[in-house]
Parts: C-alpha cells; structure tokens; sequence
C-alpha cells in the first residue's frame, strides 16, 4: 500500500455523494433478483468511469473492471444490492417509497461504498498494477445470489486472487472496524420434519398417536444437543422456528410440521450436529410410535476470512480510524453468502461499525427501524482503498 495516498481525505471529499447515493437506494428499495433500477444505476456509472461492464449476472448483479497498464493482483471486492420485504417505520426524508420493502440491512450503503470505490480506483488507473473487479450482487438475503453468480462464472475471466466484502455493523459504533482471521459467520442449515402419527377424537387419545406430543418431545430434546453433543468450547445453535398442526380444539391431528435452523462453524461440528438432529428427531419419533421424515438443506457455508488478507486490511483500517478503533474477534451465528466466494478465494469479510445511539441509530439489523450511521460511509470507503492500494498501486 502506497504511503502517499491519503484515502481518508479523498473518501472524505465524497461524504456528500456517499449519502447522496445511500439515500438514493434506501428510498427506492428492492427485493433479491429484483434490482432493476440500482443495477441501472450502477452500470451506468461504472461506464462513465470507463469500467469494461457486464450486467445481467445472476439477473441483476452487476460486475465492473477496471484493468491496469501492468499486470498484476486481481481484486475482487463485493456490494450486496437488495433489500428485505419489511414495512419501514423510519420517518426520514429517504424513507422507502417502495411499500413493503426496505433496505433493513445496510445494502444501500454498500452499493454506495462501491460506487465510491468505483470513482477513486477510476481516477489511479494508470497507477494500477493488476485488475479490480467490482462485484454489485444480487439475492444475498437468503436467495444465495453469490452462489448463483459463481454457476454464471463470476470467478472467471479473470479468476481473483483475493476477495474484500465490508458490511455495515449496527452491533459496533461508528468508527470502529473488526476483522478477524478464520470464521467469523456460520454455516447455516434448513430443516424440515414431517411427524406423521394417527389422528383421532380429543376425547379418546388412547386410540391415536398424537403428533402434537411427539413434536413437543423433540423441541426439548433437540436442546440438549448444543448442550451434550457439542464441546463447551465449541459453538452451535439448533433452533425450532415453526411448528404447525391441528385444525380444531377437539381433534388430534395426524401430523404436524416443523422447521428450523442449525448454525455451526467448525466442519466436524457440523456433522456432529446435523447426525444428532436426524438421530433425536427419527428416535423420539420411533419411541412414540410415529414416524418423522426430516429434509435437511444446505443454505451457506461458514465465512471463513483468510488470516494474511486480514493482516491487510486491519494494517488499512488502523490508518483511517486509528488502532484503538480496529478489533479483532467478532463472530455471529448469522449466515452470508459472500461464503462461496471466500470459499473458492482467500479474502477478508470486515464489518463496518455504523451504530450512533445518542442519535438513535443503533436498531438492530432486519428491524423496521434500521438505519445508520452515515459517517461509516467514508469510512469503510477509506478502509476499502487502503486495501485495495496494497495489492493494486
């Protein structure tokens, strides 16, 4: 990274646009694959600032890239596009126009870090050694746009070398920055159980095979895996999030549905765990005389940061926010896609802080009332250059 660049002071000069842009997408949010208008906004852009441009990518994502005069690193950085089907209660002069909808989770920030991103790279073309892949991606909110993009071949042509993804953080202050070597986000996986019994009068339960029961027996079984099966010092979550049977007070149903989530991030502790899940749910259900069919399905895997790309980027953030300000050690037991890629790629995943709750900006994320900090704005802008000028300039 070139010490002659002041990257904080650039990104500075951009706070008006950053907000301008953030502001732009916020009140005009949009639902995963659904991204016309910020794809169009986006690709418009890049164009002006001569980035080669491929839209269309997975439907709506966007990739922009910006080839320099020698051969060198490829960067690819990644910006999450879509928004979530809740009705925002902010009241604010960019709320969202769209009913239903809102960027809940700080999406819109991050396309306006990207654009930022965009405009000072494009001004240090001639500077770069390598080339910069800017990657505006659809679906991240449970849709696995990043997995959709890899089967259109986003990873190739070129392949990159290394792979930066920043997410606003309304659990941490603004101006502060955490990356943390190895996971730092978990697996996550979906399951679903049909409980099949025998259904009858309510009156006679001595003639049937209650699902209702059976289920109610494997929501507490189910608990004692994390606290039996898994290491203290190990980290799981098994949670039962739906539970659905029955139509009428005086009936004992013939089946019941559940659905849950298990989070892990240790590989060996996953299998452990989704083992004990099929072996709880199946042997309750056998000892009561039902029987259970379970689906379990792979949503993502664990965000797994590449210990070197970290040194890199908190080496970056300690520049613009200063080291009492750059952590280490955050993790999550929520799921991001931007795994497929760290998972093919080395690369660092930071989280950006964005909290200011002596303004009231630290609800958290996915909550109708999210909003930010946009001082993190030029922040994680100057963090991401600082990065990027060391494997590029």
């Amino acid at each position: 990274m070139s010490n002659q660049i002041d990257f904080k002071s650039q990104a500075e000069s951009l706070r008006e646009q950053l907000v301008a842009w953030r502001r732009d997408f916020h009140a005009h949010p949009e639902i995963g694959f659904q991204e016309h208008r910020s794809a169009g906004i986006i690709a418009e852009q890049l164009r002006e600032l001569g980035y080669q441009v491929q839209t269309g990518v997975a439907h709506t994502g966007v990739v922009g890239l910006l080839e320099g005069k020698q051969p060198g690193t490829v960067v690819m950085a990644r910006f999450d596009m879509d928004a979530l089907p809740i009705a925002e209660e902010n009241e604010t002069d960019y709320v969202s126009q769209n009913p239903g909808v809102m960027h809940g989770c700080g999406h819109d920030g991050h396309m306006a870090i990207g654009l930022g991103v965009a405009a000072l790279m494009a001004q240090r073309r001639d500077e770069i050694a390598g080339t910069l892949k800017l990657v505006f991606q659809p679906g991240e909110e449970g849709m696995n746009g990043a997995e959709v993009m890899m089967r259109e071949g986003v990873l190739e042509k070129p392949r990159p070398d290394v792979v930066l993804v920043t997410h606003v953080w309304n659990d941490a202050p603004v101006g502060t920055i955490d990356a943390t070597p190895g996971a730092v986000m978990a697996a996550a996986e979906r399951w679903h159980c049909a409980i099949r019994g025998k259904g009858g009068h309510g009156a006679q339960p001595q003639r049937t095979v209650d699902p209702i029961v059976v289920a109610a027996q494997v929501v507490v079984a189910l608990q004692t895996i994390v606290s039996r099966n898994v290491g203290p010092l190990e980290t799981a979550v098994v949670t039962v999030g739906q539970i659905r049977g029955g139509d009428a007070f005086n009936v004992i149903p013939s089946q019941v549905q559940m659905e849950g989530t298990i989070r892990t991030y240790d590989p060996q502790v996953r299998e452990t765990v989704l083992r004990r899940v099929r072996e709880v749910i199946e042997g309750v259900a056998a000892a009561c005389g039902a029987e259970a069919e379970l689906k379990i399905t792979p949503l993502t895997p664990a965000v797994v940061n590449d210990a070197e790309a970290v040194k890199v980027v908190r080496a970056a953030a300690r520049a613009v926010v200063g080291p009492e300000n750059v952590f280490s050690g955050k993790q999550t037991m929520g799921s991001e896609d931007a795994a497929f890629f760290l998972r093919e790629v080395p690369g660092c995943y930071f989280f950006l802080g964005s909290a200011n709750a002596e303004r009231g900006l630290d609800a958290p994320h996915h909550n109708p009332r999210f909003d930010f900090d946009e001082g993190a704005l030029p922040l994680g802008l100057a963090v991401m250059m600082n990065a990027l000028g060391h494997y590029l300039l």
